[in-house]
């Protein structure tokens, strides 16, 4: 994504229905480059994660939207750094909220109201080509990926990233919940995933089993981990299944091992007790 500049509309695929990225003026160790934002359509356009509060980039949201009509602002999930910026942008353009508010979690934007009840499979009828909500719980309850249907692209925001995986967050996020979504996607005719954060991915099928195949590795080492182990707090049992992470990304891979954690303790494969996991007997 180093060709793309912030605040800078750029095509994304060849498609009819055509789809700017503007990149976010949010660099970070959690977000890349930058949180990614999708203006949709020709004439009645939709905006897709209009990212955190920032002039410049709604100033740049405006000057893309033009003469056109914005009609609706998509948000994929409450977190900061991709819903805050659409209270601004609905105040300059009258378009309306679309998705699921926030849950009662830390982290997440209590600011976003959506105008009515969104639920999975709803679509957005928008003339010239529509968008079906797709439900993805996981990385957090209120997940919702937008697809667009002309074109089988799937807007994924953090549930499906490029080059990176999502971070579960417990106890609102669920690693049932996230392989349950990712098998759901497998069922579906996909040709394009546009992700919240890293660059379009032209092979939505090879990806979703490569995603699918990660977690389960994962699951894994942490069940040979444990059988080493023995009995192990996650402080130290993250330092082991997460020996190949950088040390900075430990804190957030600390989340995602507790998401594992209660996977395999509702399965009864794990048990816990005073702050130690370790294998029931059965397994």
């Amino acid at each position: 994504m180093s060709e793309f500049e912030p605040g800078q509309p750029t095509l994304v695929a060849k498609t009819t229905v055509p789809v700017l990225r503007i990149l976010g003026r949010n660099p970070g160790p959690m977000t890349g480059p930058g949180t990614n934002s999708y203006l949709i359509g020709h004439e009645r356009l939709c905006l897709l994660d209009p990212g955190p509060v920032n002039d410049a980039q709604l100033d740049s949201f405006l000057e893309a939207i033009g003469n056109a009509r914005l009609e609706y602002i998509l948000v994929t999930h409450t977190h900061g750094d991709h819903s805050p910026g659409a209270i601004p942008l609905q105040k300059a353009t009258g378009a309306e909220l679309v998705g699921i508010p926030a849950p009662d979690a830390e982290g997440q934007d209590k600011s976003f109201s959506p105008d009515r009840l969104w639920q999975h499979d709803d679509i957005l009828d928008c003339g010239e080509y529509s968008i079906q909500l797709v439900h993805t719980p996981g990385h957090v309850s209120n997940h919702v990926c937008y697809l667009l249907e002309q074109e089988k692209l799937l807007f994924t925001g953090d549930h499906v990233l490029q080059g990176t995986t999502s971070v579960i967050l417990p106890p609102d996020g669920d690693m049932s919940d996230y392989l349950d979504s990712l098998k759901y996607l497998q069922s579906l005719d996909l040709t394009f995933f546009a992700p919240g954060h890293g660059d379009v991915m032209d092979q939505p099928e090879k990806e979703l089993k490569n995603l699918v195949a990660h977690r389960l590795r994962r699951e894994q080492k942490v069940i040979n981990c444990l059988t080493k182990l023995g009995s192990s707090g996650i402080d130290s049992l993250v330092l082991s299944v997460y020996d190949d992470v950088a040390q900075h990304l430990i804190p957030w891979a600390k989340r995602t091992l507790l998401a594992h954690l209660i996977k395999l303790e509702r399965e009864g494969r794990v048990v816990s007790e005073n702050d130690l996991y370790m294998l029931t007997q059965e397994e």
